[in-house]
């Protein structure tokens, strides 16, 4: 990822939380001279770095080649257009700002048990910012539907190698240009824009 120094974030501890947050990542892997992308619900757990886990369709074409190979993850957080009409500073021009995590790691394929724990695990943290609507729990699906769903996926475990993120905030700007382009997107009305602003302020 490229990261000039301003918009470079390396707590591990606020990567980690963003991932959980998002838990839905890009997944990329080459494949014959070509990258293939796949998108999935992630689970990170683990230790330092940590680990991330996930199931795809063993149709995919990333499935097939993820046992054992080099993987990146993508993770996308919220994004707005930044209008050069809200700098004090003349003569801006527009920017996007942005947050995004990036990991890697040599993927190893799931035991059967596995992969049902990872069920298991991925709806209950989902389930979890549902309440406080009773969890739905996978013992709800019948055995034989179940055993089928099974057999139609595979899962991963990546030990990550590297994490790095890039929170595009306009840390690069003058303090009265930054307030300025909290209180115009504060105008807007979309959800992205509203949570760059609280990005924003949170990093002031």
């Amino acid at each position: 990822m490229y990261r000039p120094r301003a918009f470079m974030e390396d707590d591990v501890a606020v990567l980690r939380d963003f991932i959980r947050e998002r838990a839905f990542a890009t997944v990329a892997v080459v494949i014959e001279g070509r990258i293939h992308f796949a998108y999935t619900p992630v689970i990170l757990d683990g230790e330092g770095l940590g680990r991330v886990r996930f199931h795809l369709a063993k149709a995919n074409p990333v499935c097939t080649a993820a046992d054992g190979a080099a993987l990146n993850f993508s993770f996308l957080g919220d994004d707005a257009y930044i209008s050069p009409d809200w700098y004090d500073t003349q003569g801006r021009v527009p920017t996007w700002n942005y947050m995004a995590v990036e990991a890697s790691g040599t993927a190893r394929k799931l035991a059967r048990d596995e992969l049902r724990q990872l069920l298991v695990d991925i709806s209950a943290d989902q389930e979890n910012r549902l309440r406080p609507k009773e969890p739905w729990r996978i013992e709800k699906v019948d055995a034989a539907k179940l055993d089928g769903l099974l057999n139609a996926i595979e899962g991963f475990e990546v030990v990550l190698q590297s994490l790095e993120g890039k929170f595009k905030l306009s840390q690069n700007v003058t303090d009265a240009d930054k307030n300025g382009a909290i209180a115009g997107l504060e105008g807007r009305t979309d959800t992205r824009s509203l949570a760059i602003a609280r990005a924003m302020k949170s990093r002031c």
